[in-house]
């Protein structure tokens, strides 16, 4: 009998149930019981569906013959609470959507279920996916697995604490500037933001449409190539989705890096960035070269410095268009105290939003104002185009490029609540890959201050398959998986 099943990685459950050495069932209540003994430290969860998840396992169990089963078969999942499951409440964290419960299934979450995925919870996140340390949830902020005193990143704070902490086996994340990747460097996982249009949208709740991509958080690179093959696709409910066969991605994951060539773009080593963060990552990447790679120091994005006031116009811009349906009149949260319609209208926007989220929404509204129109948001877009074509250029000498995934380790709770525009510097080396559109992923690349540090690596469109590459060849070069003391 394995011990502590809810250590286990999707492509170990998988390769026991498959022999029969373990029931679904077993496993999600080994998950089940991990989430009772250490949610009360972490608060990962907003909601926990025991009840499905067990109802689900057991009919796995019964279904399982013949030892023929998909990947994902059995295993217990989280969802981030931005993405709708049909009978189970979808919050974004936000009083405006507390009690809605969605009538339908988000596309990947209906890819999970035809996996027959175990769904055991919804993870805690920032308000509407707003924010880069889950401190905005309006239910509760999440820890850090690793340092309880400290932020888990975000906005899909819940669903990497979690898989850090083993709540799950995997967990899925939403990335608009950095949600999935710069919580998973801070917890010490695996996070794939895929290329814009590789994966459906249908059901993810709007922060930034032109922005907003799922993508998995695993506890090894493996996993990751497994879920993004369980979730990508074209998908007819979503026009940008795009019509290009999705590949087999764990027929890429070979050891070695020969023939690779990786830039590293010196504008994402930013001031300000933590010494030992820079050290660490200096090693990491020489590791890259160690395994075949040929290495460019000298790689260049000089547009960068302009990413992160091109990204809080747009984004905010799109919020502030997608959040108008929020209005008290057709779900959600309504204040009924008001005396007219205006009224009412204004009073569930103010007590149905939090501080950040109204904060975004005032700043797009702002620059999509007539007279600042073209001063702010036309301005941002051909930022936006410059620094796609930049990206363009160099993956016309590199196969990828390599970067930190944050200038810092996780930062302490309520060190930057005061201080918007520091929390926003949190996503300095992530955000450009959501203005571009390219995938990117972060992999655990060693520890600084006793705190995970994250390594980003950036590929070209829907070229998701040689960053998973070059991030299994590393994490297998790199040794074991470090464990958080819980």
């Amino acid at each position: 009998m394995v011990d502590k099943l809810y250590e286990l990685t999707i492509h170990e459950a998988h390769k026991l149930l498959k022999q029969r050495e373990i029931s679904s069932v077993e496993l999600t209540k080994a998950v089940l019981e991990r989430i009772e003994k250490v949610e009360n430290k972490i608060r990962a969860c907003v909601t926990i569906t025991e009840d499905v998840a067990l109802k689900q396992a057991q009919e796995v169990d019964n279904y399982i013959h013949g030892g023929n089963i998909a990947p994902l078969t059995g295993i217990p999942t989280l969802i981030k609470d931005v993405i709708c499951t049909k009978g189970i409440r979808t919050t974004c964290s936000s009083r405006m959507l507390e009690n809605f419960v969605p009538p339908y299934d988000a596309t990947v979450t209906e890819k999970l279920k035809a996996q027959k995925a175990v769904v055991v919870g919804k993870t805690n996140m920032d308000e509407f996916a707003m924010g880069s340390s889950t401190e905005h949830s309006a239910f509760f902020p999440t820890r850090n697995p690793w340092d309880l005193t400290c932020v888990p990143g975000g906005s899909s704070g819940g669903s990497a604490a979690a898989v850090a902490a083993n709540e799950a086996i995997y967990a899925l994340g939403s990335d608009t500037g950095g949600s999935i990747r710069q919580p998973a460097g801070f917890c010490n996982v695996v996070g794939l933001k895929p290329t814009y249009g590789r994966v459906s949208r249908f059901g993810l709740v709007a922060f930034a449409s032109s922005l907003d991509q799922i993508g998995p958080i695993t506890k090894d690179v493996t996993d990751c190539a497994l879920v993004i093959n369980a979730i990508a696709g074209y998908d007819p409910k979503d026009s940008t989705t795009v019509p290009y066969a999705v590949p087999d991605y764990t027929l890429n994951l070979i050891p070695d890096l020969k023939g690779m060539r990786i830039g590293i773009p010196k504008e994402y080593f930013v001031e300000g960035m933590q010494d030992e963060v820079r050290i660490t990552l200096v090693a990491a990447i020489n590791k890259l070269h160690e395994l075949g790679a040929e290495l460019d120091w000298e790689a260049s994005l000089p547009h960068t410095k302009y990413a992160l006031a091109a990204y809080y116009i747009i984004a905010p811009s799109e919020a502030s268009a997608n959040l108008a349906r929020y209005d008290g009149v057709k779900y959600g949260f309504s204040e009924q105290s008001a005396s007219n319609v205006v009224e009412a209208v204004e009073k569930t926007r103010q007590f149905g939003f939090g501080s950040e989220v109204k904060r975004r929404i005032m700043l797009g509204t702002y620059a999509l104002s007539a007279g600042y129109y073209d001063a702010y948001y036309l301005k941002a877009q051909k930022v936006r185009t410059l620094i796609k074509q930049e990206f363009e250029q160099a993956f016309q000498r590199y196969d990828a490029l390599v970067t930190p995934t944050s200038p810092t380790v996780a930062f302490k709770l309520g060190e930057k609540l005061q201080n918007p525009i520091q929390m926003y510097l949190s996503d300095v080396c992530t955000l450009p890959i959501n203005i571009a559109g390219i995938p990117a992923i972060s992999v655990p690349a060693g520890f600084a201050q006793e705190l995970p540090v994250g390594m980003q690596i950036i590929g070209k469109p829907f070229d998701e398959a040689t960053i998973l590459r070059i991030a299994f060849a590393y994490e297998q070069a790199s040794g074991k998986r470090r464990k958080p003391p819980l």
